[in-house]
C-alpha cells in the first residue's frame, strides 16, 4: 500500500504530518508523491485563516471522484479542521471521507488502517508501537539522508485565547510534552542527520509552566524552556536550535541570556507584536502596549546584538481605523524588524472577534494596508541586508534549489550559493556577494570550519 499526505499551515503541521508517516512506514506502507498512485490519502489542515480553510475544502471536494471511481481509497482528514471536539457536521458534508483525526494524534488513522487491513498487530503492540511516537521519529524514507532541519513540538495547544485566533479551539488547552519525551524524539532526529531542531509551540516560552509541579524532571530554570535549551545544547551532532513562537509576556532575561551564552542556540527571536496601537492591541486580548514591545525588541537587541528578529502583523481587525494602522506602519518603520508576516484579518468559528466584532474594514482596504506595509518591510530589509555585503556568514545547508545549493544563517536569512561539493547538511562558510530583501547570494569560502556570525 502507497500513502500521500499533503500538509497546509504552520510548522506544528509539519512536524505532525511527518509523525503520521513515521507511523505509516511502521506499518509497512509506502510513501508516493502522487495522490492518484496512493491508497491512503490525507489532509492536514489548517484553519487559521479563512484562505487556508478554503484550500482544505476545495481539496477535499477534489477527492470525491477518486473515492467514487475507487471506493478502497482510504481518505482521511486531520488538524485544525478536524479539532478536538465534536465534528458531526464535518462527517456529514463530507461523507467520503474515512477517519477523522484531530490535531497531533494519529491514532484514529492507525487503528482504521489496521481494523480495515487486518495487520497483524494485537491492540497492546499498536499502543506500544505507536504510542511511542511521541518520543521516537523514525523518518520516512524519503526524507531519510534528505532532512537537515527539524521541527519538535513542546507545548501542544494554547489557553491564552487571543480575540482572534481559533487556536484554543481546535487544538485545545496548552499542555507541555515531558522533558524526557523531548529529548528522545531530537536524539531520534539527530541519528538520522537532523542538524538543526526548531522547537515549536503556539506560545513556546510557556513551555514547562504547567509541569513544574507534575514532572519528574527538576527544573533548575526559573524558564522552564532555557533546561531544554540547556539539555540540547549538549546534543552530539546537532548543529543548532531555534524556537517559535514566543509571547511578548513571555519573553524573560534569562531566556533571551540563554540564547546569548548557548552556542547552538540561534540568534533569531520570533515574537508577534499583531498591532501598534494600544486600543487594537486591548482589542485582540494581546495583554501589551506598543511601548511594551517597543521595551522588549530593545531589550532582545541589547542581549543579542547582531541578532534578528521577526514579527507577525494583522492588518483590518474589526474597528482599525486608518490612523490606528499607521501606528502599526509607523511601529514597523521605527523598530526596523527583519521580518514581518502579515495577514489580513478574517473572522474565525467561535472566537471572541468573530462573535462580538463586526469585521468591519472593507476587503479593499484590508489589502490596501497589507500592501503598505509589505512594501514598507521590503524597503527596510533590503537595508538591513545590504549591511551583509561582502560579509562573511555561517550558512547550514539544507538543500539544493534550482541548481544552486540553499541554506540559512544563524539569523535565519536565506542564503543561496553554488559549489560542484556535496554540501546537504554541512556549514558553509559564505561571502555575500549580493543582498536581497528575501534572499542574499554569495560564494563559499575555501576555509569552511571556522564559526562566524550572520
Amino acid at each position: 500500500m502507497k500513502y500521500h499526505v499533503w500538509t497546509e499551515g504552520c510548522q506544528m503541521n509539519v512536524a505532525d504530518s511527518q509523525r503520521l508517516e513515521s507511523a505509516f512506514e511502521k506499518l509497512g506502507l509506502e510513501h508516493t508523491p502522487r495522490v492518484a498512485d496512493a491508497d491512503v490519502i490525507v489532509l492536514n489542515t489548517c484553519v487559521v485563516r479563512q484562505s487556508a480553510e478554503d484550500r482544505a475544502y476545495s481539496y477535499l471536494q477534489s477527492l470525491r471522484p477518486l473515492k467514487d471511481k475507487r471506493p478502497t481509497v482510504v481518505i482521511g482528514v486531520m488538524g485544525c479542521l478536524v479539532g478536538i471536539k465534536d465534528n458531526r457536521r464535518l462527517k456529514e458534508k463530507f461523507s467520503w471521507v474515512d477517519v477523522f483525526a484531530p490535531p497531533s494524534d494519529p491514532t484514529p488513522m492507525i487503528e482504521f488502517l489496521r481494523q480495515r487491513e487486518g495487520l497483524a498487530l494485537d491492540q497492546a503492540e499498536v499502543a506500544q508501537r505507536f504510542a511511542a511516537q511521541d518520543y521516537e521519529i523514525v523518518l520516512p524514507l524519503h526524507q531519510r539522508g534528505q532532512l537537515v532541519a527539524a521541527h519538535v513540538p513542546v507545548v501542544l495547544g494554547c489557553s491564552h485565547a487571543c480575540a482572534f485566533c481559533i487556536i484554543p479551539f481546535r487544538r485545545g488547552v496548552e499542555r507541555s510534552r515531558s522533558v524526557g519525551e523531548i529529548m528522545a524524539e531530537a536524539r531520534s532526529l539527530v541519528a538520522q542527520g537532523v542538524k538543526e531542531i526548531t522547537l515549536l509551540g503556539q506560545i513556546v516560552d510557556r513551555y514547562g509552566y504547567d509541569l513544574k509541579s507534575l514532572s519528574n524532571f527538576k527544573f533548575q530554570s526559573e524558564t522552564p524552556l532555557v533546561d531544554v535549551l540547556r539539555l540540547l545544547n549538549e546534543m552530539q551532532g546537532l548543529e543548532r536550535i531555534r524556537f517559535l513562537t514566543s509571547h511578548p509576556n513571555w519573553m524573560t532575561d534569562e531566556l533571551l541570556d540563554a540564547v546569548a551564552e548557548l552556542p547552538k542556540v540561534c540568534e533569531h527571536i520570533e515574537v508577534p507584536v499583531q498591532a501598534g496601537d494600544d486600543e487594537v492591541l486591548a482589542r485582540m486580548k494581546r495583554g501589551y502596549t506598543a511601548d511594551d514591545y517597543r521595551r522588549l525588541v530593545e531589550r532582545i537587541r541589547r542581549k543579542l546584538p547582531g541578532g534578528s528578529i521577526a514579527t507577525d502583523i494583522i492588518v483590518g481587525f474589526p474597528g482599525e481605523t486608518e490612523a490606528q494602522f499607521l501606528a502599526t506602519y509607523d511601529l514597523l518603520a521605527e523598530l526596523r524588524l527583519d521580518v514581518a508576516h502579515i495577514a489580513k484579518y478574517s473572522p474565525r468559528p467561535q472566537t471572541l472577534a468573530q462573535r462580538t466584532m463586526p469585521d468591519d474594514v472593507p476587503p479593499e482596504e484590508k489589502e490596501r494596508r497589507r500592501k503598505a506595509i509589505e512594501d514598507l518591510q521590503e524597503r527596510i530589509v533590503g537595508e538591513i541586508n545590504a549591511r551583509l555585503l561582502n560579509r562573511a556568514v555561517e550558512v547550514l545547508v539544507e538543500d539544493q534549489h534550482k541548481g544552486k545549493w540553499r541554506g540559512r544563517t544563524r539569523t535565519n536569512k536565506l542564503v543561496f550559493f553554488e559549489d560542484e561539493r556535496d554540501w546537504r547538511g554541512k556549514l558553509a562558510n559564505v561571502t555575500l556577494l549580493w543582498t536581497g530583501p528575501w534572499s542574499l547570494l554569495g560564494a563559499v569560502n575555501a576555509a569552511d570550519s571556522q564559526r562566524i556570525s550572520g
